[in-house]
C-alpha cells in the first residue's frame, strides 16, 4: 500500500486497532464529534450514564437544528438541558436558530485531515473538506467523546472519476442523483465513495457538500473529497485559511472499485416518491401539477443554491397554488443573502422564509397539502417523513425546484430559456463572506460545577439487562426490503419532542407500518418477556437515530432477523443489546410469519463462539408442526462482548469500575510501601 488514495491516508493516520483489510473491523482515533438535538439528547444522557468528566475529542459541538418548534415546554426544556449538558461536559453549543449542523460545522470547525463521528446520518457532508466523517448511533458518538476508538468494518473505497464540464441548468444535486440512479439506496453499503479527477474543479466546497451529504442515501460509510485549492478558497472565505492543509491522493493510487461520471452528459434529475433511489430525468415527469416547493436543508445548504433560486424567480411571481418555502441554512447565510440580493429576490417572488434549521426536512413544519406533489431540495422522501401521510415528495436541484415554483408544475429548468428567455444564472463566490459566530457558545474550561437542567419530559436512561441464554417470544412484525428508520420510529412535530422521554417516544415504534404495534409489544412484554421482528434486505436504512433501536428495546425487543442491515442500524442494535441475526438460507424468510412463537436456546455460548443460532418456530395461529431454521451473526469479538453485557453503556461503566478498582489497588500498594519504608 505504497500509493494511497485520500480515504486510505485518513484511515492510516488514525488507525488504532485492526488492519486495513476490507470487511475487517478497525478502530480509529476520532478528532471531532457532532451532535444534533434530535439525537444529541440521548448522547448527553449517555455521557451522564457513563460518568464522563469532560470531552476527550479536540472539538465536540452540540447543534440545535431539528426541534425548533416550541408549541409547548418540551422542546424548550430540551434546549435548556442541552446547553447545561454541553457546559458540563465541555462541548460547544450552537443555539436554536443558528443553523443546520452540517454546513455550520463545515464553516466554523471542519478541518482537512481530521476524523469525525456524528449522531446524524448526514455527518459525511464534512467529507467535502477532506475529512473522514462518519454518521453513527449516539452511543458510538458518546464513546468517542469519552476517548474511545470508533469501530467500523474497513470499507472498500470506490473511486468515482469526474471529468468534463458541468452543463448549464445542472448542478451538484444532479451529480448525486446520478449516483443514486446507478446504485440505488444499497449500492454504497460497505464502501467509502471518493471523488477525484479533473472535473473536481467544477465543484465548489459547498457543491461537494451536497454530494457528500447525500452519499448517506447510497448507504455509504462516508464520502471523501481531496483537500485542494478549492478547499483552501472556501476556508479563506470563512476567515479560517490557517486551518487548511493539502490532502491529495497519491498519483497512480488504486481503488477497490471504480466508476466515472462525465459531467457534460448530466441532465436535470429528480427522485420520485418514496425513495431517494427512484431517480428519473426531470423531463420524464414534467407537466405534473405541484402544490409545494421547499429549498434548503443540509442537502443543498450553500449560498449558491439560494442565490440561484432567487435569480431564477427574480422579478416574477411564483404560482398562487404553490407554497414556496425557504429553509435558510444559517443566520450567517441570511446575512449573506441580504447582502447579495438573493433574499430580496426570493421574498419578492412570494417565498415564505422559515427558521434556520432542518424544519421541513425532518417533518417539523412545512407539511405539504394532502394528495399533492412537493418538490424539495432535501435528502430524503421516505413515506410520511414530511408530516403528511399521503405525501408525494420529489427530490431535485434548486434549479428544478425554482423553475417549477414559477410554472406550477414539474419543469425541466432548461425549458426556462424558451419560457422566459432566461439565461442560466451563475453565482460568483466572494473572497470573504459575512461571518456570524454570535450564537456559538464556548464551553468553560471546567464544567464540573454545572448542574444538568432536566425538565419533566427528560427521563434518564433505564438499565438494560445482559443477554439471556433462552427466550420464548412472539414475532410481532414481518417486514420487507429497505425498511427505513422513519418507518421504525418516525420523526416530525408530534414525535420528536419526546426524544428525551423514552417511555413516551416508544409509543410511536413502527407506527408508520402498524398502529397496533405498541399495544401488542406491551402485552408481549408481560406475557413473554419480549418479542422479535423480521425483515428482508437493508433493514433500518436512513437516519442514524438510535431511538429506532432503543425504543423497540424498551418495549422488549430481543432480536431482529433480516437478510441484511444498514450499517448504522446494525451498530445501534448491538449497542443497545438487540441481537442482529441474519438468515443463512434466504428462503427461510418465507417460513417465519407474524404471530409465530420463536424459541432460542443456549444463546450466550452460541453468540460467543459464532455458532449458527437455531430458531425453533412454533405456528401458534395455524397449529402446524414446529420447524427449525438456522441463523448467524456478523459481530466482531468486541461487539460480542458488548452485546452479551447488554450494550455499550454497561460495557463502559464496567471499564470505569475496573479502572477505579485498579487505581484503588495501586494507591493501596503505594501506601503500604511507604509505611514499610518508614
Amino acid at each position: 500500500m505504497s500509493k494511497l488514495n485520500v480515504t486510505q491516508k485518513l484511515i492510516k493516520d488514525h488507525l488504532l486497532e485492526g488492519e486495513m483489510t476490507p470487511g475487517k473491523e478497525i478502530g480509529i482515533k476520532i478528532d471531532q464529534a457532532l451532535l444534533q438535538d434530535a439525537t444529541g439528547t440521548l448522547v448527553q444522557l449517555e455521557l451522564e450514564a457513563m460518568g464522563l468528566d469532560k470531552a476527550k475529542t479536540e472539538v465536540a459541538v452540540q447543534y440545535v437544528d431539528h426541534n425548533l418548534l416550541q408549541t409547548d415546554f418540551k422542546n424548550a426544556d430540551d434546549h435548556a438541558f442541552l446547553l447545561s449538558a454541553s457546559q458540563r461536559f465541555g462541548i460547544w453549543y450552537s443555539r436554536p436558530g443558528n443553523g443546520v449542523s452540517h454546513p455550520v460545522h463545515m464553516e466554523r470547525f471542519g478541518k482537512p485531515g481530521k476524523t469525525m463521528v456524528g449522531s446524524d446520518s448526514h455527518t459525511p457532508a464534512a467529507g467535502s473538506l477532506g475529512m473522514l466523517a462518519i454518521g453513527t448511533g449516539g452511543l458510538d458518538v458518546a464513546a468517542a467523546i469519552a476517548g474511545q476508538p470508533y469501530f467500523v468494518k474497513m470499507p472498500q473505497v470506490m473511486g468515482v472519476k469526474l471529468t468534463g464540464k458541468m452543463p448549464d441548468w445542472v448542478s451538484a444535486k444532479d451529480v448525486i442523483l446520478e449516483m443514486l440512479r446507478r446504485y440505488d439506496v444499497k449500492g454504497g453499503v460497505g464502501k467509502v465513495i471518493e471523488y477525484y479527477g479533473p472535473g473536481l474543479k467544477e465543484l465548489s466546497a459547498m457543491d461537494r457538500h451536497v454530494i457528500a451529504n447525500m452519499g448517506a442515501e447510497l448507504g455509504a460509510t462516508t464520502t471523501v473529497f481531496p483537500s485542494d485549492e478549492i478547499t483552501k478558497k472556501f476556508l479563506k472565505s470563512q476567515g479560517r485559511e490557517e486551518d487548511w492543509t493539502e490532502l491529495l491522493a497519491d498519483e497512480g493510487c488504486s481503488y477497490d472499485l471504480e466508476d466515472e461520471i462525465v459531467l457534460d452528459d448530466l441532465i436535470p434529475l429528480i427522485a420520485l416518491p418514496t425513495s431517494p433511489g427512484n431517480v428519473v430525468p426531470v423531463s420524464e415527469v414534467a407537466g405534473k401539477k405541484i402544490g409545494q416547493v421547499v429549498i434548503g436543508s443540509s442537502a443543498n445548504p450553500g449560498i449558491r443554491d439560494f442565490w440561484t433560486a432567487g435569480a431564477i424567480v427574480a422579478g416574477k411571481a411564483t404560482r398562487e397554488e404553490v407554497s414556496f418555502d425557504i429553509n435558510p441554512t444559517s443566520r450567517q447565510m441570511i446575512q449573506n443573502l441580504i447582502a447579495n440580493k438573493g433574499f430580496e429576490n426570493l421574498i419578492a417572488a412570494g417565498a415564505r422564509f422559515h427558521q434556520s434549521g432542518c424544519m421541513g426536512c425532518i417533518g417539523m413544519g412545512q407539511a405539504p397539502a394532502s394528495d399533492s406533489i412537493s418538490l424539495r431540495t432535501m435528502p430524503r422522501n421516505f413515506p410520511s417523513r414530511s408530516g403528511t401521510e399521503d405525501d408525494q415528495v420529489h427530490l431535485c436541484s434548486p434549479e428544478t425546484a425554482a423553475a417549477s415554483a414559477l410554472t406550477g408544475e414539474i419543469t425541466d429548468p432548461r425549458d426556462l430559456e424558451k419560457l422566459y428567455d432566461m439565461k442560466y444564472p451563475k453565482y460568483e463566490y466572494p473572497e470573504k463572506e459575512i461571518i456570524n459566530t454570535m450564537m456559538l457558545v464556548k464551553p468553560p474550561e471546567d464544567g464540573s460545577h454545572v448542574e444538568l437542567q432536566k425538565g419533566p419530559n427528560i427521563k434518564s436512561l433505564p438499565y438494560i439487562d445482559p443477554l439471556h441464554d433462552c427466550y420464548d417470544v412472539p414475532v410481532l412484525l414481518k417486514m420487507g426490503d429497505n425498511i427505513s428508520t422513519d418507518e421504525i420510529l418516525r420523526a416530525g412535530a408530534e414525535v420528536l419532542p419526546f426524544r428525551s422521554n423514552l417511555p413516551e417516544i416508544s409509543k410511536f415504534s413502527y407506527s408508520v407500518i402498524d398502529h397496533s404495534f405498541y399495544d401488542r409489544a406491551q402485552q408481549a412484554k408481560i406475557d413473554f418477556g419480549g418479542h422479535i421482528v423480521v425483515a428482508k434486505d437493508n433493514y433500518a436504512q436512513g437516519s442514524s437515530r438510535e431511538h429506532a433501536a432503543l425504543a423497540p428495546k424498551f418495549l422488549g425487543q430481543v432480536a431482529v432477523i433480516a437478510n441484511s442491515y444498514a450499517r448504522i442500524a446494525w451498530q445501534n442494535l448491538v449497542n443497545f443489546g438487540i441481537l442482529p441475526l441474519e438468515f443463512i438460507d434466504l428462503a427461510d424468510y418465507d417460513k417465519i410469519e407474524q404471530g409465530d412463537l420463536v424459541s432460542f436456546k443456549n444463546l450466550q455460548e452460541d453468540v460467543r463462539n459464532r455458532n449458527n443460532i437455531k430458531v425453533l418456530i412454533e405456528k401458534e395461529e395455524t397449529g402446524a408442526e414446529p420447524i427449525e431454521i438456522e441463523t448467524k451473526h456478523s459481530m466482531s469479538d468486541r461487539q460480542i462482548q458488548v452485546l452479551l453485557k447488554g450494550g455499550i453503556i454497561n460495557e463502559f461503566k464496567e471499564q470505569l469500575k475496573n479502572k477505579d478498582v485498579h487505581a484503588v489497588k495501586e494507591n493501596t500498594v503505594t501506601g503500604n510501601e511507604r509505611k514499610q519504608v518508614k
